[in-house]
């Protein structure tokens, strides 16, 4: 099962998706814990590029594309392989991403965002959680860390604009994209999770 996490900046991924994956090996799945970008030794050379804050001149579309190609060599080097060999792939963040960020908040448009995707569009998740967290409150937790990326530094008026995107997916893949409440604890999301996975497991 290929299961993906999304959020705005603070909404809990990281901390979630490590909760999620110690509960599904105490159920006995073998479970493979990744991430975009990044996620293999290639992919990861391309998020250093993406993420670092002095790229400040980078355009949009670039920005889209590295995305795109960091998500291939990912899912052709990582995923895929993990999926075959019957493991349950954990991965924040996913295509779901680049429409939201990338397509709506950049103002790229789905088209644009959904061709260079065309790889990773054929391959789309089994569920994917979305954890809807407000911006102020988000931005708020991320603040707390050292390490503030390109993105993380963006105005809060584009995080918002990224929420107004993820509300689009969820009305374009209500099968797929399940909401969770990202406003209160780790606990709390992580409880509600549970509950959809344990159906579909």
């Amino acid at each position: 099962m290929f299961i993906t996490f999304e959020g705005g900046e603070g909404s809990g991924k990281t901390s979630v998706i490590r909760e999620v994956e110690a509960a599904l090996i105490k159920k006995g799945y073998q479970v493979l814990v990744t991430r975009e970008p990044g996620g293999s030794h290639v992919a990861e050379q391309i998020r250093q590029i993406i993420l670092d804050s002095k790229n400040t001149s980078m355009t949009a579309a670039t920005e889209a594309l590295l995305f795109a190609a960091s998500r291939t060599q990912h899912l052709e080097e990582k995923v895929l392989p993990a999926l075959k060999e019957g493991k349950i792939v954990l991965c924040d963040r996913y295509v779901d991403s680049s429409l939201a960020y990338q397509a709506y908040g950049r103002d790229l448009g789905f088209d644009f965002v959904s061709k260079a995707n065309n790889f990773a569009m054929k391959h789309l998740p089994d569920v994917t959680f979305y954890l809807d967290v407000l911006p102020e409150i988000g931005l708020k937790r991320i603040r707390k860390r050292d390490d503030l990326n390109r993105l993380d530094k963006e105005e809060k008026s584009f995080h918002e604009k990224v929420r107004e995107g993820y509300f689009k997916l969820l009305s374009m893949y209500p099968e797929r994209i399940v909401k969770i409440n990202a406003n209160d604890t780790i606990e709390v999301s992580f409880n509600e999770i549970m509950k959809v996975l344990d159906k579909k497991l």
